[in-house]
């Protein structure tokens, strides 16, 4: 049976990945496993001990905190979502495309890009200067 924390542990591992651009296989290969037991971290279905869990962060790039921001009763602000987002928007296609396209961007364009979007949304809120 599935446990929640394994099942919240494998989705945040999914959406990372899918962030990353990477495949099953990919990620598989930087931590010495099989595609198959990165599908089944993904689904829940396996538990990872604790140097797998430490292996999946370094070839991430994330923390190990990471796979655990977001659980139920956690009143820390997660540390790699400055605000708390619907988990569901990181996990579209349209996101994920987003943010790929946007770390292609050198520095400067990735700066304006954001200073864009900021004044966007304070357009739309009806906080920006006329």
């Amino acid at each position: 049976m599935t446990d929640t924390t394994d099942l919240h542990v494998g989705k945040r591992l999914r959406r990372r990945r899918r962030l990353l651009g990477l495949t099953q296989q990919e990620l598989a290969s930087q931590v010495g496993v099989r595609f198959q037991q990165i599908q089944k971290y993904e689904c829940g279905a396996n538990r990872m001990t604790s140097s797998r869990l430490y292996d999946l962060s370094r070839a991430l790039n994330v923390s190990v905190q990471y796979f655990f921001d977001g659980m139920e009763g956690d009143d820390l602000l997660a540390a790699n979502d400055a605000e708390r987002l619907d988990g569901d928007i990181l996990s579209q296609k349209e996101t994920l495309e987003l943010v790929r396209a946007y770390y292609r961007l050198g520095e400067r364009p990735r700066r304006r890009l954001l200073e864009l979007a900021k004044a966007l949304e304070s357009d739309q809120n009806g906080t920006g200067a006329a």
